[in-house]
């Protein structure tokens, strides 16, 4: 799939007169350099923007892979890149791709608790609602109820802001052990303490319950920020499939959330004992994950990349920032800016639309047959429509990106494409969203309407979200490859920072 962009970038290499690709004549390729073999192969720059695999030079492994699939798997490293014994060590193969399952976890891991949150929206309303009436009986509208989605989504970006700051400003002050240990700590105590509190009875304060519930959400949020962003920047030392592995894994949390969800509504009568096992799950899997990140440093391939990475980059004409990002100080900024803030923007709008419409808005479309009395139209709809659908078309789009990666960071279609998914957010504001009270009209008035925005939603969110995500890593120098990957996640989570604020101005204005 990448035979165009190959072949263009071979003719760049032979003639500088391509526009957007680095020529010979550019410092920032290096020179021709030999491999052990004796053969020549074109050493691009990391510095440089989306190098194929062709011209990659990285271990045989990765190498005999990217051939076979047309993925751009090269590592950000080469052995070239490499000093002392580490130069000349083959790669060592993921084994049972072990290390790709493990990162795909803890993607699972980082969005897990959030989509937990979010997804168990039956409980919520049970607790925040003025009876004890049971699951699948209508509650009466109250301000908590109804915009209980939004509060949510403000209440977890936010914080996930000022969390992704606080983990670009300690990037070389602590070690990335250390934030993601901490981090999932705080996640499994929150969740623990959220666990406690199902069978609970609160209605005695449910302001004080709605009050440490935002607080529980912007604690775990915050954490989940940090260990995301913290797992996503180590990721870019590694081959550009465990970027993918961890955003895809994201995808699954969420879709393993509404699966939850659907099978607790559907096996449990009483809305608490399906909190309760839900909780539990998120519970058991925090601790897997801790589990997991512990059993990477043990594994070969993993810790061959995290060596290669520990590796001072030596070079005689060494960047100030290169030394400055080694030395414990803050990263610079400004070079990492500059190379990924259209790939950050893209991510950046992908999530602000995202967010604006899943779930505050989503999740308050109704089926056009709720009164007929049918399961479907009255339990199953919004979980089955909004929920379950869009986590798994959001699945499909990420995954799809281990095998297509088009267009290219450099493409100004990337940036077009992000832009043209605006149009969906009037298609879901004229859908069958409930309660109406300033437009009236409902123009997509059957139930598959909303069925095909969702999907649209979430592929594109899925595959137009981690095109620039796996990209950012990839076109900076090594040593700022973990930061860079930092600022993406800034970006992702600045969006839905942003998208949920004007989430609650839009369901308002319906």
């Amino acid at each position: 799939m990448y035979d165009t962009v190959n072949h263009v970038t071979r003719e760049a290499l032979v003639s500088p007169s391509h526009p957007h690709i680095y020529s010979p004549l550019d410092p920032s390729l290096r020179a021709v350099s030999l491999r052990m073999d004796g053969q020549q192969s074109l050493q691009a720059s990391v510095n440089s923007s989306y190098i194929p695999t062709s011209i990659s030079s990285m271990c045989d492994e990765e190498h005999s892979e990217g051939e076979a699939s047309g993925d751009d798997t090269s590592p950000l490293l080469s052995r070239q890149q490499t000093a002392g014994s580490l130069a000349t060590r083959h790669c060592p193969e993921d084994s049972y791709n072990l290390v790709y399952i493990i990162f795909f976890l803890m993607g699972i891991g980082s969005l897990l608790p959030w989509n937990v949150f979010i997804t168990a929206k039956q409980y919520w309303l049970y607790k925040l609602s003025n009876n004890s009436s049971p699951s699948g009986q209508e509650e009466p509208h109250n301000d908590l109820s109804d915009y209980f989605e939004s509060y949510i989504a403000i209440a977890s970006t936010i914080p996930s802001v000022l969390c992704l700051i606080l983990n670009y400003l300690l990037v070389n002050r602590l070690s990335s052990q250390v934030r993601i240990m901490f981090s999932l700590l705080v996640i499994l105590v929150v969740f623990v303490v959220t666990t406690a509190l199902v069978k609970v009875d609160m209605s005695g304060c449910r302001m004080q319950f709605f009050g440490g519930t935002l607080a529980s959400v912007a604690l775990v949020s915050g954490a989940s920020n940090i260990f995301s962003g913290s797992v996503f920047g180590i990721s870019g030392h590694f081959p550009m499939r465990i970027s993918q592995a961890i955003i895809s894994g994201q995808a699954m949390g969420g879709t393993l959330s509404a699966l939850a969800s659907i099978v607790d509504l559907a096996a449990s009568s009483d809305v608490t004992d399906s909190a309760l096992v839900y909780f539990i799950t998120a519970d058991i899997f925090t601790l897997v994950c801790i589990l997991m990140y512990l059993l990477l440093p043990r594994l070969s391939y993993s810790r061959y990349y995290m060596e290669v990475a520990s590796v001072p980059y030596s070079e005689s004409n060494s960047h100030s920032s290169r030394s400055d990002s080694s030395s414990g100080s803050v990263p610079p900024l400004k070079p990492i800016l500059k190379k990924t803030w259209l790939l950050g923007s893209c991510v950046f709008y992908v999530f602000f639309i995202s967010i604006m419409v899943f779930p505050a808005l989503s999740s308050g479309i109704q089926s056009m047959n709720k009164d007929s009395g049918n399961p479907w139209a009255t339990t199953y709809f919004v979980p089955l429509t909004s929920f379950l659908l869009y986590n798994v078309a959001d699945f499909c789009g990420r995954q799809v990106t281990a095998w297509l990666q088009v267009p290219g960071p450099t493409s100004r279609m990337l940036p077009l494409l992000v832009v043209s998914r605006t149009a969906l957010v009037p298609l879901f504001m004229f859908c069958n969203y409930q309660p109406r009270y300033h437009l009236h009209s409902v123009f997509f008035a059957h139930d598959l309407f909303p069925v095909v925005f969702v999907c649209l939603l979430g592929i594109s969110n899925g595959y137009l979200g981690t095109l620039p995500m796996i990209y950012g890593p990839k076109v900076v120098p090594r040593e700022l490859a973990e930061p860079a990957g930092v600022v993406m996640s800034f970006f992702l989570t600045l969006g839905l920072a942003v998208g949920s604020a004007f989430s609650v101005a839009l369901v308002h204005s319906i």
